[in-house]
């Protein structure tokens, strides 16, 4: 089971949220970051951490070229600058999206992507629609009245 924490887009005037902008962020190892590092940065529009990553492997270029270091060295240190990206990727993430205005509004636990949408809308649906149901977008509103067709068909007994 994945964990994933659920950040809220910052609002656009007075409008509901927006569910399609919601971003899940797994938590944990990302493979993806270890391999390509700076193209995953990329990816997920991280501009700040890409700029720091640059700085960062600059100077440690520029200290073991001035200390005459073997290229082992260089390697190795590489290797484990690439490991500690991969290990904190979703921190990373989540530092974005703060700084770009989303709220982190939960945590929810899911075998894939899926599954964990599903179970965060289920449960916010049910949480606002006692508080407040207009805040609700108008494709997650539940109707009041139950209707008799169950699935695609506009009538009962319809057939394709």
């Amino acid at each position: 089971m994945a964990v994933y924490t659920v950040h809220e887009p910052p609002p656009r005037g007075a409008s509901a949220p927006e569910p399609e902008r919601f971003v899940f962020v797994r938590d944990g190892f990302s493979f993806w970051a270890l391999l390509f590092g700076p193209l995953w940065m990329l990816r997920h529009r991280m501009w700040l951490v890409l700029i720091g990553y640059v700085l960062l492997v600059s100077v440690l270029g520029w200290v073991l070229r001035q200390a005459n270091a073997p290229i082992a060295v260089g390697f190795l240190i590489n290797t484990l600058l690439s490991l500690l990206i991969a290990l904190e990727a979703s921190t990373l993430r989540r530092f974005t999206l703060a700084r770009a205005g989303f709220t982190n509004v939960g945590i929810v636990v899911g075998d894939d992507l899926d599954l964990a949408e599903r179970r965060f809308f289920d449960a916010w649906i049910k949480k606002s629609a006692g508080a407040d149901a207009r805040r609700l977008p108008a494709a997650l509103r539940m109707s009041d009245a139950p209707s008799p067709v169950l699935g695609l068909f506009p009538e009962p007994g319809a057939s394709p």
